[in-house]
């Protein structure tokens, strides 16, 4: 696991926020380094869904609009996660942080995307073609067609040739394509 730059020197616990009737709110966690703030809410399925009434509801999602209005970004991550799942939350936690750090290596670029183009070939339930990487991404085609036969190099991907297997029209996905999504989430 690559570590995460620069720590969480920024992470502050029960943090008081007023929300939009000036109320004070203690967020479960806010990062605020430098330029970005971000609430990560851990929330528990009693209190956020069974014990919640229409009142209760309405009152979360206005709080989560006025602060994501102040410059915050919330994300909630369900307590059983949290207590049973917790790799796939530091991934996701990660992939939210990774978007406030000031350089990227290649590699760590490259297996995001690698991971995103998985997604949305499942995501499209048919096969891929350069243009949907490119319109996609905004990426150019060349660009593109880099990404996929990576990752059919990888095995993730297999290409689907036209007539006497000279051009390929499109790329299909693996089972080893989805098996190795499923492991960078575990």
């Amino acid at each position: 696991m690559v570590p995460l730059k620069g720590g969480f020197d920024g992470l502050h616990s029960e943090y008081e926020v007023l929300d939009w009737r000036g109320r004070s709110y203690f967020a479960d966690y806010v990062f605020d380094p430098m330029l970005s703030r971000l609430v990560i809410e851990i929330k528990g399925f009693g209190e956020h869904v069974t014990n919640m009434d229409r009142k209760k509801y309405c009152n979360e999602l206005k709080r989560e609009a006025f602060l994501a209005g102040m410059g915050f970004q919330v994300i909630s991550f369900a307590s059983d996660d949290v207590a049973y799942q917790p790799a796939v939350c530091i991934y996701l936690l990660r992939m939210v942080l990774s978007r406030f750090e000031t350089s990227n290596k290649q590699v760590e670029r490259i297996f995001f995307a690698d991971q995103e183009i998985i997604r949305y070939a499942i995501f499209l339930a048919r096969p891929i073609r350069p243009i949907d990487i490119a319109e996609h991404f905004s990426i150019n085609h060349r660009t593109a067609l880099g990404h996929l036969k990576r990752l059919c190099q990888k095995g993730w991907l297999k290409p689907a040739y036209r007539g006497t297997g000279q051009r390929i029209l499109y790329y299909e996905l693996t089972r080893q394509g989805i098996d190795g999504l499923d492991r960078g989430l575990n």
